[in-house]
């Protein structure tokens, strides 16, 4: 049975019927064409089909997509503006908090809910906020690091305005 569904996505309004045990990851990839949105461990351990459901982070393997009916939903697709990245995705750039980059635009999307919420975490509510991501291949110093810049960038942005 399908299901029809109405949702902002990245800023544009869709309309869609989707059948009713359509996972929201697989909606993005597949249906929408957002490859952006990653599938990992499919079972939501990993955090790399992380998306902003209502300005929060969710996994998106354990989401229908009928039931983001009347939601607003941002993919990792939505934070560049004009070509030039975000701070949260210059941060990860330039403190190289993307090491395969497998699991980045989960932990983008995350870093992204929590400074919405938090614009000043520390260390510790930064290691809380992206705790639901898992990266393989670091130590999670650098993603750290990564999350910080971007958050005194956003500061800095907001001070001089």
């Amino acid at each position: 049975m399908k299901n029809f569904i109405s949702m902002t996505l990245n800023g544009r309004q869709r309309d869609d019927a989707v059948p009713g045990n359509m996972l929201l990851v697989d909606f993005l990839r597949e249906t929408v064409g957002m490859t952006g949105t990653k599938i990992g461990c499919d079972g939501g351990e990993c955090g790399c089909c992380t998306v902003l459901i209502a300005g929060k982070p969710r996994h998106a393997c354990l989401t229908l997509a009928a039931s983001c009916d009347g939601t607003d939903i941002e993919t990792i697709e939505s934070l560049e503006t004009g070509g030039r990245l975000s701070a949260i995705q210059r941060g990860f750039h330039e403190k190289l908090g993307a090491q395969c980059g497998f699991c980045t635009p989960g932990m983008v999307m995350a870093a992204e809910g929590l400074l919405r919420e938090n614009a000043n975490p520390s260390e510790d509510e930064i290691r809380q906020g992206m705790a639901a991501n898992i990266c393989r291949c670091t130590g999670y110093v650098k993603i750290i690091e990564s999350v910080q810049a971007a958050a005194e960038e956003i500061a800095s942005k907001e001070s001089a305005a």
